[in-house]
């Protein structure tokens, strides 16, 4: 596995970060603004009611105001990431995107505030002076020993929650794959020894966590760059560093790893040796946390231990000690239940809770990013993966109960089922959506996925964006000299990306032969294939991929689907007997809704309706979800009687008849009999036990109205038409399609089905 991490050009994070909006979050109102009425209400002197109920009880903030879901990001800069000191105001791209990841994951609003100060009696007083305005404070980026300091004072000025995540974020998500990975190798925590790699403020707090959960203090050997932190040492200590000296003869990193049970790395690349992982204890729990590089890489340690359980700060290897699982989740519960603190309790209940998920069966959209395989817990599944969709309903409700328990809410949840509930949905799903199929083509051998218009400037965006997220190997067709003069106007280095010219390829023979015993029937002369294969990028890259030089392409930023999808079927035929069909998804915070034909049969005849349904369920299972399909029509159930609703009274009627339908379908229903949960109170016979999840629509312009319809009403985003039935994963996107759309067809390319599939399932290989 390459240790390289994702790699883009300093124009490319400048563009991210410029364009369309400078910054990554901005606000949005809550309450409309369209009549007089409301401005008077938002304003003067509709606003003069709430602010005299706040100035009698403070509390009614909380119902008045969005102070209850909102968070202050607060840093002075003095520790960017591994960038160290370079100021406040350097700090606020990273404070930006934390807001971001608070919204995306626990749906907390969010405001950096960047402190232009070092000195901590300065942050403490100016945080002091407007916490009222917040539901809580997360720091962020402060150099220890002044963030322990800064913390501690916050905490006792302030009544609400006070969270410095550079301590306790990988503390929290460490304790919990350490829970784990002691189950599984059979310890107890209060037997554990522990050698710890760095005593700044992650490790200080690593250590005090997992001596919470249990691990005598005894028993803890905490390192530095001077060596153990024992009892009677001068060099390098303060009062923090003094809580975790211990009687000890030992006196050097590699010495506390003799006989060591665990070992928990939040120092430096290199600071761990293969000696030292030789010299630990049978079956040894390695954690190693350092970003962007690991103390030591997984695979020297595997070089020498073939028995260790392994953890990295790093998502290109299992077990992935990543504190967006822990941050949201825990403010998420803290806010809902009006905290006044972030206690040891609830850092505790969060670490429990992430190692009790992680024990659990995975769902489905796990499952389907894991390309079908469901993970087990076990050595390479001891902590929940990000976009695991159960996090924000599972996690809140364990810390919001620790709260209660331990006195620090000031508004307990009376229903804790109906609370799960409602944070179930929160969020916008169709970010966790495309994740889950990104996660699963990174865990597999790089694909080589064609961009046929390679050199139009969104492309070879899309292309480098493609490869630097790890997605595969992009392949741009074009005249190199064009391309490589729009990759300099774009900001992308001229020898990341691989080039070819299908005029000048030297497999043109190969195609030529291909496509001539394919068309030579079908009215082309040689000549014609040649300049076909010469001139036209779809057929040159469609070529590659059925003769094996490629994985996949994409296609159709600059023509109508209808002319690339017949360039394409010249050189790939239908799949085992299947008809091609184009599959929108619409995803709502609902569920995605899969939506078939959307692109190539206008008036599909009841066979073909039925062919629709089976192959959309069988791509839907292999995402993950589990099938339930409507034949849509105007009428329910005969009523009213169409000639349009006959056909697809008969679609579903020739199911019975298919040996591969083993899921509930109904027919012919109307679109909200389809969807509504009470429908089964007016029609008890209905087939299907919940709501369909995937729509056959009875022709295509009906389809294409409704998913372009949701495209444009808000709260909900449409994938595809994704391209499925042919023998070759080939997906052609929308004119005009943005750079991420373009990586997203890309990404369901490289997803599958692939020539080497035995079974011809859509799947990943």
């Amino acid at each position: 596995m390459s240790s390289k991490r994702p790699s883009f050009t300093d124009e490319e994070a400048l563009a991210f970060h410029q364009e369309p909006t400078p910054g990554k979050i901005s606000m949005l109102p809550t309450k409309p603004m369209q009549t007089q009425k409301d401005l008077s209400l938002a304003y003067s002197p509709g606003v003069a009611v709430p602010v005299e109920a706040i100035a009698k009880d403070e509390d009614l903030a909380y119902d008045y105001t969005s102070k209850g879901n909102t968070v202050a990001v607060i840093s002075n800069g003095t520790a960017i990431l591994g960038l160290g000191d370079l100021g406040a105001l350097a700090s606020k791209p990273v404070m930006e995107g934390k807001s971001v990841l608070f919204k995306r994951f626990a749906d907390v609003d969010s405001f950096d505030i960047e402190v232009d100060t070092k000195d901590p009696e300065k942050i403490i007083e100016c945080v002091r002076l407007i916490g009222p305005t917040f539901g809580g404070i997360n720091l962020e980026d402060i150099k220890s020993p002044e963030c322990f300091q800064i913390e501690a004072e916050l905490r006792e000025k302030l009544n609400i929650p006070v969270f410095h995540d550079d301590q306790h974020g990988t503390a929290i998500i460490a304790a919990a794959g350490l829970i784990n990975a002691a189950e599984i190798t059979g310890r107890n925590l209060k037997d554990i020894k522990v050698a710890v790699s760095g005593a700044g403020a992650a490790g200080l707090s690593v250590a005090g966590l997992i001596h919470h959960l249990g691990v005598p203090k005894q028993n803890i050997l905490m390192c530095d760059r001077d060596g153990v932190i024992y009892q009677g040492r001068k060099k390098g200590m303060d009062q923090y560093k003094s809580a975790f000296a211990v009687k000890t003869s030992k006196r050097t990193l590699a010495e506390a790893c003799e006989g060591a049970d665990v070992l928990l790395g939040l120092s430096v690349k290199g600071a761990v040796s293969k000696d030292m992982v030789k010299s630990m204890a049978k079956n040894p729990i390695i954690f190693v946390m350092a970003n962007p590089d690991p103390e030591i890489k997984p695979e020297e340690i595997r070089e020498v231990r073939n028995d260790a359980i392994i953890a990295t700060g790093r998502s290109d290897y299992p077990n992935q000690v990543n504190n967006v699982l822990g941050f949201p989740y825990i403010f998420r519960g803290a806010l809902d239940v009006r905290a006044s603190a972030i206690n040891e309790e609830m850092k505790v209940a969060c670490a429990r809770a992430l190692a009790m998920l992680a024990r659990e069966d995975v769902p489905d959209e796990v499952a389907a990013a894991y390309h079908g395989a469901r993970p087990k817990f076990g050595k390479d599944y001891i902590i929940p993966v990000p976009f695991d969709p159960r996090l924000i309903s599972y996690i809140p409700p364990f810390v919001a109960q620790a709260a209660m328990d331990t006195g620090v809410a000031r508004k307990p949840i009376d229903d804790m089922e109906a609370y799960t509930e409602t944070l179930a949905q929160r969020l916008d799903p169709s970010a966790g959506f495309l994740q889950k199929f990104q996660g699963a083509v990174r865990r597999e051998e790089p694909k080589r996925i064609v961009f046929a218009e390679g050199e139009e400037p969104a492309i070879i965006r899309a292309a480098y964006a493609f490869k630097t997220q790890e997605l595969g190997h992009p392949i741009l067709v074009g005249r190199e000299d064009q391309v490589k003069r729009n990759m300099r106007l774009v900001g992308v280095p001229e020898d990341e990306l691989e080039i070819i010219n299908a005029r000048l390829s030297d497999n043109n023979p190969t195609y030529f032969e291909y496509l001539y015993k394919r068309t030579q029937r079908k009215g082309l002369l040689q000549r014609d294939v040649q300049r076909m294969v010469n001139n036209d990028r779809n057929i040159f890259g469609a070529c590659m991929v059925a003769c094996g030089d490629a994985d996949g392409m994409v296609t159709g930023l600059t023509r109508n689907y209808n002319t690339a999808l017949r360039d394409i079927r010249l050189v790939s035929d239908e799949r085992n007997g299947e008809h091609a069909i184009g599959m929108s998804i619409i995803i709502s915070k609902s569920g995605p809704l899969f939506v078939s034909d959307t692109a190539i049969t206008e008036m599909p005849t009841a066979e073909e309706l039925a062919d629709n349904a089976i192959l959309s369920a069988k791509v839907v299972r292999h995402m993950g979800y589990e099938p339930r399909v409507a034949f849509l029509s105007n009428s329910s159930f005969g009523y009213p009687k169409g000639e349009r609703a006959d056909v697809v009274r008969k679609a579903a009627e020739l199911m019975a008849e298919r040996d591969e339908v083993d899921f509930e379908y109904e027919g012919d229903i109307a679109v909200d009999v389809a969807l509504n949960p009470n429908a089964r109170d007016t029609y008890p016979f209905s087939r299907l036990s919940e709501p369909a999840n995937i729509l056959i629509m009875p022709a295509i312009h009906s389809a294409s109205i409704s998913t372009k319809l949701a495209s444009y009403l808000g709260n909900t985003t449409v994938v595809g038409p994704l391209l499925l039935g042919l023998n070759a994963p080939i997906q052609i996107m929308q004119m005009g399609s943005s750079v991420s759309d373009i990586v997203n067809m890309a990404t369901f390319a490289a997803y599958g089905p692939h020539s080497d599939d035995k079974d011809h399932k859509w799947k990943m290989v």
